[in-house]
């Protein structure tokens, strides 16, 4: 049984061509064969899409149309074909990989044996930096950037979505007291970022921008000063969850917390040598995030 995928291509081989002659000498096939394909879509459409002289070959404007549409369904089909059979070849090479540090330790790190047990032919190259960075300038594969994009050159993969909480340890909380309230806050140390203003933006009813006592530009040092007691600070779950189930960190102000998720991003350009191995990772990683 014909497919109508390939009477569609036969029957842009003869527009394109010209004609059904010059398409059958194109595709060593016969114009007979090119006519019994044009013939059942027309008969399926039930409209005409080509008029036949012995000379000439004219679209009609209901096959212009029609046209137009079928060369970009069989364009996205061929490229889905192709992208299936990238994924399907073993990913090799190297995979260059950046992400904030505590990304990098809380949500990758934990799980490279198995990616490399996976995909042992794969070579990652693992960086971080706290900001965004440009994927060209620092020869980066695969960026995972936390929060709304705005570089709309770059293809971006959703991964997820993390919450972000007050938290300070047990001990901290026995010697300074439990706030009640957004405005006791003030009375007690503040742990916050020095190159993300936006992440000293609390999510508590109300508004509440902070200024930290202590900052770091690194949310895993923040993560260490909270579990050694040093004050409270505003984290993303991804970051806190180990430590809140072990008890070393306990959520604050939790009634008056904003449910308020941060989006998570792989973003990359386009490149057709690496997309092999950039799905192999997006893939893997996707179904092993505690975001």
């Amino acid at each position: 049984m014909k497919s109508r995928w390939d009477d569609l291509a036969l029957l842009l081989a003869v527009v394109d061509a010209g004609g059904f002659t010059a398409a059958a000498e194109r595709l060593g096939t016969s114009t007979a064969r090119l006519s019994r394909a044009v013939s059942r879509l027309e008969r399926q459409l039930d409209t005409t899409l080509v008029q036949r002289t012995t000379r000439r070959l004219d679209v009609t404007e209901e096959g212009a149309s029609f046209i137009a549409q079928a060369r970009q369904a069989l364009d996205t089909l061929e490229a889905a074909e192709e992208a299936l059979t990238v994924r399907r070849r073993e990913p090799a090479g190297r995979l260059r990989v950046d992400a904030a540090t505590p990304f990098l330790l809380h949500q990758i790190v934990p799980h490279l044996a198995a990616f490399h047990a996976a995909y042992p032919k794969v070579r990652l190259e693992l960086t971080t930096h706290e900001t965004n960075i440009d994927l060209i300038e620092q020869r980066t594969d695969i960026a995972i950037r936390i929060g709304r994009l705005e570089d709309s050159s770059l293809h971006a993969r959703p991964l997820g979505h993390s919450r972000r909480r007050l938290v300070a340890s047990p001990d901290y909380l026995a010697r300074h007291g439990t706030p009640a309230t957004a405005e006791a806050l003030s009375a007690h140390v503040l742990l916050g970022f020095t190159h993300l203003p936006q992440l000293n933006r609390w999510p508590l009813r109300g508004g509440c921008s902070v200024t930290p006592t202590l900052a770091s530009s690194s949310g895993e040092a923040l993560l260490r000063m909270a579990e050694a007691g040093l004050g409270i600070a505003c984290l993303a779950d991804f970051l806190t969850r180990d430590a809140c189930q072990a008890g070393r960190l306990s959520f604050v102000l939790e009634d008056a917390m904003l449910e308020r998720y941060e989006p998570i991003q792989a973003v990359y350009y386009r490149n057709t040598a690496l997309e092999g191995r950039i799905a192999a990772f997006l893939d893997f990683l996707a179904g092993r995030l505690t975001l």
